[in-house]
């Protein structure tokens, strides 16, 4: 098994696993959340990433994951391009995705280069426009450390 099958596997585990599963551990790798933003991270480790699931403190349920690593099996298509937006100071832009066991939910994922070849992957999965635009929002206010970011 090659490293990015190793680390598609992993995410697509960690994505499954419900939020009372997954080890919440302190959120040294992750990025900054706000402190009003009412979150949390359960993080998890693997030999070449961290992947963080921003859970929602009122009701368990996920906001948004951030995947850390080397480099992301996600691929931005131009004729899936979505919204701009800016997070950590830098423009970014999101790309539309789908799963196919849920085709009424809204999808978006964007790629935040954080120099010296490490690179966060952010997905977010919504059931209405208002929830993806507040999870967009919270992205939006995450803080990398350190702040080596470049314009995707």
């Amino acid at each position: 098994m090659t490293s990015s099958t190793t680390r598609v596997l992993a995410c697509v585990l960690a994505c499954l696993l419900p939020a009372a599963g997954a080890s919440a551990q302190s959120a040294g790798h992750c990025p900054t959340l706000p402190a009003d933003s009412g979150l949390h991270w359960d993080q998890l480790d693997g030999p070449d990433f961290t992947f963080c699931k921003a859970i929602r403190t009122a009701d368990g349920t996920q906001a948004f994951a951030v995947m850390l690593g080397k480099d992301s099996p996600f691929k931005p298509s131009r004729a899936d391009r979505a919204e701009e937006s800016v997070i950590d100071g830098h423009a970014q832009r999101w790309y539309r995705s789908e799963v196919a066991s849920n085709p009424d939910a809204i999808i978006r994922e964007t790629l935040v280069e954080l120099g010296r070849d490490r690179v966060a992957h952010i997905t977010l999965q919504a059931s209405s426009q208002a929830q993806k635009d507040e999870a967009m929002r919270q992205v939006e206010a995450l803080r990398f450390q350190p702040a080596l970011l470049t314009s995707n």
